[in-house]
C-alpha cells in the first residue's frame, strides 16, 4: 500500500475524529462547509498546540483525489489530531492491518488463490521492509544565542562526522534536516561570525534548535563592513583593539584572477571609508589568536 493511499485513510481518519467532536456533521469532505473548516482549525490547534491554514485544507483535504503527498510536518499534525504520535506511526499501523487483512484465507480456496495470497505477502513484507530502512530525520533551526533570531543561510555551514569524514548538511531557510544513522549523530556548525558548535543529536530528542554563541570581535568586523559610520577616528580605534598586529588578510578576486593580500594598515585603512564594493564582500574565514584578536580573515570579492 502506497503512502498516497495511506493519507487518503488519514483522510478518513480525519473526519473521523472531527465527528466525535461534531457529531451533527455526518457528510464527507466534499460537504465539509467553510464553517467545518474553521471548527476544525480550531480544534487541531487545541489538540496538536499546531495550526493548519484553510487554503492547505482546500488544498489537500477538500480534494476527492490527491496527486501527491503533502509535507511530512502537515501529516504528523494531522495523525496527532487523529490519536496517534504522528505519521510515521499511522503508517506503520495502518500497514500492519492492511497486512493482516490481506493474508487472510477463506475456508474454500484452490491453487491459483493461493499463489495470488503468495505473491500479495511477498509484497507487502517487501513493503514493511522498505519502510523499516527509510530515513530517520531530525530537523534544527539555528539562531544566534543572545538574540534568538534565525541565522542568515550564507554565513554559516552544517557538517555530519561520518567515519571521520565531515559531510556537509544543506542548509535552508536557517534549518538543517540531519539524518540520524545511529543512536547519536555528531553535527559541527561553523560560521566566520560564529563559535564552532559541535552537538550530539539522539534519536529520541524533543530539541528543535540549535543556538550559536557569536564571536564578538567578528560581529563588530562584519558591522564595520556593511554600515555608513561616519566617525572614522572611532571606528579607527576600534579596529585597533579587535585586530591583531600581525594580521593578515587574503582577498579572493573575481573571475579566478587571482588574490590580494592586506597586513592590518592596509586592511583597516580600507575599513575607515565604506565603499560599495566593500559591502559587497563576504567574509569566508576568520582566525583569532590566543588573545582573541582577529589575526587571518579570509574574503570573497
Amino acid at each position: 500500500m502506497s503512502e498516497l493511499e495511506l493519507f487518503q485513510f488519514l483522510k478518513q481518519e480525519v473526519l473521523l475524529t472531527y465527528q466525535k467532536q461534531y457529531p451533527y456533521f455526518q457528510g464527507n469532505w466534499k460537504s465539509f462547509s467553510s464553517q467545518d473548516i474553521q471548527n476544525l482549525i480550531e480544534s487541531i490547534s487545541e489538540k496538536t498546540k499546531q495550526s493548519i491554514s484553510e487554503k492547505w485544507i482546500y488544498t489537500h483535504l477538500k480534494p476527492e483525489l490527491n496527486s501527491k503527498l503533502p509535507r511530512k510536518d502537515m501529516l504528523d499534525i494531522l495523525s496527532q489530531f487523529s490519536g496517534f504520535s504522528g505519521w510515521d506511526e499511522f503508517v506503520f499501523k495502518n500497514r500492519e492491518v492492511a497486512f493482516e487483512e490481506k493474508i487472510k484465507l477463506p475456508k474454500k480456496s484452490n491453487k491459483n488463490y493461493f499463489i495470488i495470497v503468495g505473491i500479495v505477502v511477498a509484497s507487502t513484507i517487501a513493503g514493511l521492509l522498505l519502510y523499516s530502512k527509510k530515513k530517520t530525520t531530525q530537523k534544527f533551526q539555528l539562531k544566534n544565542q543572545f538574540t534568538n533570531e534565525t541565522i542568515s543561510t550564507k554565513e554559516v555551514k552544517a557538517y555530519t562526522i561520518e567515519n571521520n569524514k565531515k559531510v556537509e548538511v544543506p542548509i535552508q531557510n536557517a534549518e538543517i534536516e540531519v539524518e540520524l544513522k545511529d543512536e547519536k549523530t555528531k553535527v559541527v556548525i561553523q560560521s566566520p561570525y560564529y563559535k564552532k558548535q559541535e552537538v550530539e543529536i539522539a534519536k529520541v530528542s524533543g530539541k528543535n534548535e540549535i543556538l550559536l554563541q557569536p564571536d564578538d570581535y567578528a560581529m563588530m568586523l562584519k558591522a564595520f563592513m556593511k554600515s555608513d559610520i561616519k566617525d572614522w577616528e572611532t571606528r579607527k580605534i576600534q579596529l585597533d583593539k579587535i585586530l591583531s598586529v600581525d594580521l593578515e588578510v587574503i582577498v579572493i578576486l573575481k573571475n579566478d584572477l587571482g588574490i590580494e593580500y592586506f597586513n592590518k594598515k592596509e586592511f583597516s585603512e580600507k575599513l575607515i571609508v565604506p565603499t560599495e564594493s566593500l559591502k559587497k564582500m563576504q567574509i569566508l574565514e576568520i582566525k583569532n589568536n590566543e588573545a582573541g584578536k582577529i589575526e587571518f580573515i579570509r574574503i570573497k570579492q
